[in-house]
């Protein structure tokens, strides 16, 4: 199987290097310098120059707040780019591996999210990844669209070292305490969509699932966690004390969903693989972090 992976060098493509690094298949990595998904002539050549029997597509415009400002972008990458790599697929008659977000929900919810629940996304970057979403769907491509949430790793710029940036040079911190989510280890995620590899040969249905941490938190809650396990392996001294504060005392440009739990439960009954556990990702990206790199990389 010869498996093509978009946006190698972002946080889920780089975590998806390493755990494809361990398995016999053939894989192809990209990043935006090989294949700028934005450029929709020259992506559709190039993936049908490679030929591949899946596509795993882990590019995305991620800037939140920034999108609200830069919706010609957003919609680029998020939907355009989306539509014409699943057109791409269809043509060559192989699977797209599609990775969105729970911002395609409103968070008004008070349960996790399943895939069966109503979108209704609030801000540009949802309705962004709604429409990639849509344009998969109606493409006639063999897909799976994976729904996540809070993803964070060693790698590229996320929640956790931010934390421990600040965590380092602050006594404390306000963070929001209202928002609710299940938070996702980076490598948890790559293995998850990787065990979905040899299914694809087995049926031909097309499915959305959501893949997530194994429980839920607010931001401060992961906050704290963070801290306690940099306080307990020596890397911070002092943890900083946490002052929980509200959605509305912290407003950004993009609203958030308050409610961002997602149901891992259809996932776990169709591969056999768990949701992720954060809380020994917290542990284990602090681990690589501090030893040997650094955590400003």
């Amino acid at each position: 199987m010869k498996v093509l992976v978009l946006g190698s060098k972002g946080q889920l493509g780089r975590c998806l290097c390493d755990q494809l690094g361990v398995t016999q298949y053939e894989v192809i990595y990209t990043s935006r310098a090989e294949i700028d998904i934005g450029n929709l002539v020259t992506t559709k050549k190039k993936i049908t120059d490679i030929k591949p029997n899946v596509v795993i597509n882990a590019s995305a415009y991620s800037a939140v707040d920034k999108a609200e400002e830069d919706r010609q972008t957003a919609d680029l990458i998020n939907h355009l780019a989306v539509a014409n790599i699943a057109n791409t697929c269809k043509y060559l008659d192989c699977w797209l591996i599609h990775i969105s977000t729970d911002y395609v929900f409103d968070g008004a919810a008070n349960k996790p999210y399943s895939e069966d629940d109503g979108t209704n996304p609030q801000s540009v970057y949802g309705c962004s990844k709604l429409n990639g979403e849509l344009a998969i769907c109606s493409s006639g491509c063999q897909y799976l669209i994976i729904r996540t949430a809070w993803v964070f790793s060693e790698y590229g710029n996320n929640f956790l070292k931010t934390m421990l940036l600040l965590g380092a040079d602050h006594d404390e911190l306000s963070i929001i305490g209202d928002q609710i989510g299940c938070p996702t280890y980076g490598p948890d995620l790559a293995k998850a969509i990787i065990c979905t590899l040899p299914f694809l040969e087995l049926f031909q249905q097309n499915e959305i699932y959501h893949y997530a941490g194994n429980s839920s938190c607010s931001w401060a809650e992961l906050a704290q966690s963070i801290f306690d396990e940099a306080e307990r392996v020596k890397i911070l001294n002092n943890k900083p004390n946490i002052v929980m504060i509200t959605s509305e005392e912290y407003l950004t440009l993009a609203k958030r969903p308050i409610n961002s739990q997602l149901d891992s439960s259809k996932f776990e009954a169709k591969f056999g693989h768990k949701a992720s556990d954060w809380k020994l990702g917290i542990r284990a990206s602090i681990r690589s972090l501090y030893n040997p790199i650094d955590i400003k990389k």
